[in-house]
């Protein structure tokens, strides 16, 4: 275990903050991105999408490549090349430049991320680190949920200048926080590739990823349309909108608080009592869709169960059949979480325009109940896996 692993946790937060602030905090300007670079709003979207797609390819690869080496000098080398692009976005008046600016961090964001996890987990024993990656998450809910209002406030009061500059230097800071703070953290016990790729044998590990892609896809599929459900469903003003979001993302934090405890004592119970509670979640704001003050106070419910557990409940599933191979197990659930983000957004949009927007409920409902019977075929594989180990 690491000594001061406070401090050590504190800059990995704000990291993977930094990190995800530069995937998502473009979705927030993206309009004056167009304006901008004389591209249509659709154009400026390949700066999300393609972010999200170059994390989804390089998940399972990179952090595996980067998985033998010091950990410290792995999440320098990430940080300067986030910091970078950033740097370039600041200044570039191509199009073309600003969209290779983003790629070429995205490669590297799950290699971060994946870190993260791994080094929170290993800086306190064996119990306590689901509280230790609990408190990285909250960088994630920040990230994925402060970071968009924040940089398209600065781009409306300043500029997009601004706004590009905020997120480089969130990204500057922790780069000169590791370096200075961070001991260095050279990996004691090599594996190979092929030992860490032969956790894919398992099929629990596979149930585990469809189950984290499914779960995800019931977050985001409701999440990637729930202004416009608020708007049309609800009838809640813009104001009230955004009130109503912000709720969300504190709930979000509180989330993580409470996941990293019962995770800590409770992780089988859990992994099915959360997935459950979300779905009824669903159940009932579908039911009460067009009253205001019920569904504002559902969200806060839906934030803590959404944003702040289920992140973590994933993380989870995936990182406790794999415990030998931590950086490759992370890389794994960031694409499975990206995969299903995309799916569930796809659903959503499908639904949208077959049904209305009031039956992207659905899709949370059906994704969840999808879930958990793979959590409970997880549950018998892991059970029937460990009475083989101690009947051996």
């Amino acid at each position: 275990m690491l000594k001061n692993n406070k401090l050590l946790i504190f800059i990995l937060t704000v990291g993977v903050f930094g990190i995800l602030n530069t995937e998502m905090g473009v979705i927030g300007i993206l309009p004056t991105i167009a304006e901008n670079f004389g591209v249509s709003v659709t154009q400026a979207g390949l700066l999300v999408s393609l972010f999200a797609l170059g994390i989804a390819v390089s998940g399972p690869i990179l952090p595996l490549v980067f998985s033998g080496m010091n950990r410290r000098n792995v999440m320098l080398l990430v940080l300067g090349i986030f910091v970078i692009g950033n740097v370039v976005s600041i200044f570039t008046t191509s199009f073309t430049v600003l969209l290779i600016a983003r790629i070429i961090p995205a490669l590297f964001h799950p290699i971060y991320m994946s870190l993260a996890f791994t080094v929170a987990g290993s800086s306190v024993s064996q119990e306590e680190a689901p509280k230790a990656v609990a408190k990285v998450f909250i960088g994630v809910s920040a990230g994925m949920v402060a970071g968009v209002p924040i940089v398209s406030f600065i781009d409306t009061a300043f500029s997009y200048e601004m706004a590009m500059t905020f997120i480089a230097v969130v990204n500057i800071i922790v780069f000169v926080a590791t370096l200075i703070f961070v001991p260095s953290m050279p990996v004691k016990e090599k594996q190979s590739y092929g030992s860490q790729f032969s956790v894919l044998r398992r099929p629990v590990l596979w149930v585990s990823m469809f189950a984290v892609l499914l779960l995800n896809a019931s977050v985001f599929g409701v999440y990637s349309y729930v202004s416009e459900y608020l708007y049309t469903v609800t009838q809640m003003t813009p104001q009230w909108t955004s009130t109503t979001l912000l709720l969300f993302g504190g709930a979000n934090m509180l989330g993580n608080i409470i996941a990293g405890k019962v995770l800590t004592d409770y992780p089988a119970k859990s992994i099915l009592l959360f997935p459950l509670l979300l779905g009824v979640v669903y159940i009932v704001l579908f039911t009460i869709g067009e009253y205001q003050v019920p569904v504002m106070l559902l969200t806060i419910v839906w934030g803590i169960l959404a944003g702040g557990i289920m992140a973590n409940v994933n993380q989870y599933l995936i990182s406790s059949v794999a415990l030998e191979a931590p950086d490759f197990a992370n890389g794994l659930f960031v694409t499975s979480c990206n995969v299903g983000t995309t799916v569930g957004s796809a659903l959503g949009g499908v639904l949208i325009s077959t049904m209305g927007v009031k039956y992207i409920i659905l899709v949370g409902i059906l994704s969840v109940v999808l879930g958990l019977v793979l959590i409970v075929i997880r549950s018998t594989l892991k059970s029937s896996a460990a009475q083989t180990s101690a009947s051996i």
